[in-house]
């Protein structure tokens, strides 16, 4: 899948796709077929950290 280039569209997708649908951001990135280092690699760029504990970027 091709992720959205603006940090802050795929900052919006990302979480609500954590939100609805995925227990956790490996489960995610293999169900999307996305390495986990490029969002986080992306997000990280825009200032945003992945916290499991509440399985959000925030």
């Amino acid at each position: 899948m091709s992720l959205p280039k603006d940090p802050f569209i795929l900052y919006s997708m990302i979480n609500m796709k954590l939100r609805d649908s995925y227990a956790s951001l490996d489960e995610l990135c293999e169900d999307m077929n996305v390495k986990r280092e490029e969002i986080e690699a992306a997000l990280g760029d825009a200032g945003f950290t992945y916290d499991s504990n509440t399985n959000r970027f925030i």
